[in-house]
């Protein structure tokens, strides 16, 4: 496993366990304004993770392709996720 997607793993690691205490919050009902915190923070999380993802599928995958002259469908799919990202 390279480097972007250990830091990725740990990310999506770090926001599971956001989401687990986000549930926990509203169990509990704390304050919304709180838990409305804790999920903005979860959110930038899994930007970051998918944020490395793409890194790790520019670098490795669209590289290779590029290398072996086939690189249209990789950059039709980096375009498409670009696309959503940017919704």
């Amino acid at each position: 496993m390279n480097e972007e997607k250990k830091k990725a793993l740990r990310a999506l690691k770090t926001a599971r366990g956001q989401i687990d205490g986000i549930i926990k919050m509203i169990e509990e009902e704390r304050y919304c304004v709180d838990i409305s915190n804790q999920i903005l923070a979860s959110v930038s999380i899994l930007k970051k993770a998918q944020t490395l993802i793409l890194k790790q599928h520019i670098k490795h995958c669209v590289q290779e392709a590029f290398e072996e002259g086939d690189a249209e469908e990789k950059l039709d799919e980096v375009m498409s996720i670009i696309g959503k990202l940017l919704k």
